[in-house]
């Protein structure tokens, strides 16, 4: 039975591939995860931040239906995530906002995408 729930608050997936980051020189990189911190703080503080991290380099694996275990996806056939923030907010440019000040603070674009309101999640 479907449903038109609506809900006054959304979450969204901000993400960005893996690789998206290669361009930036390695002596840059603390002051980048800096950038990034402070507007992970800046999330926090004004209650839309859940959830974000980077993730580490084609370290994924498959795990089919019937519990068999291979590797994950090669990037060169398939493009990743290299990181994710997931955000609640009120609307999609509010998500859009917050992914424009990932996006400088990371030094590359990001995508975003609502995730689906399940009730039970």
């Amino acid at each position: 039975m479907a449903t038109d729930i609506k809900v006054a608050i959304q979450r969204y997936l901000i993400s960005f591939d893996d690789g998206s980051m290669d361009h930036i020189p390695a002596e840059d990189l603390p002051s980048v995860g800096e950038a990034a911190h402070e507007v992970l703080r800046d999330a926090k503080d004004a209650g839309v931040w859940i959830f974000g991290c980077g993730l580490e380099r084609q370290q994924s694996t498959i795990v089919a239906t019937d519990g068999t275990v291979t590797a994950g996806p090669v990037q060169e056939t398939k493009a990743v995530i290299g990181g994710f923030s997931i955000i609640e907010v009120s609307s999609r440019e509010e998500a859009h906002r917050w992914a424009a000040r990932i996006a400088v603070a990371c030094r590359c674009a990001q995508e975003v995408r609502e995730i689906m309101f399940d009730p039970e999640s």
